[in-house]
């Protein structure tokens, strides 16, 4: 995985979001979010890429983030497969998914991943 060289855990994801821990996890049980587990403690961690920084009204989940997310899973794919796809290189993209749903590429990532599948 190559697009995120920051992961957050659960809690500092939250913080960033200025939303509680409890939160993120409802996030990832709805499926609107992937985590990994990482580290020696095995605990949740989210790319920090999963953040839209440039949001007028502060940091925010990156907005076509959850919607590409569903089209994976109704595919089939597991959270593993999702993290995998979004920050692996695409020659199709030219980039990974992720950064080309960062500089608002969202038709073709969508496009990108229903060929996926």
């Amino acid at each position: 995985m190559t697009d995120s060289d920051r992961w957050l855990p659960i809690p500092d994801f939250a913080d960033r979001l200025d939303i509680t821990a409890a939160r993120v996890r409802e996030l990832l049980r709805e499926r609107a979010l992937v985590a990994e587990r990482r580290g020696d403690s095995q605990a949740w961690h989210l790319p920090e890429g999963f953040i839209d920084e440039a949001a007028d009204e502060g940091p925010r989940i990156l907005p076509t983030l959850r919607g590409t997310i569903t089209v994976l899973a109704d595919g089939g794919f597991s959270d593993e497969e999702i993290l995998r796809w979004l920050l692996e290189p695409s020659e199709e993209l030219g980039t990974t998914p992720l950064a080309a749903m960062r500089e608002g590429r969202r038709a073709p990532v969508r496009r990108a991943a229903q060929a996926q599948l």
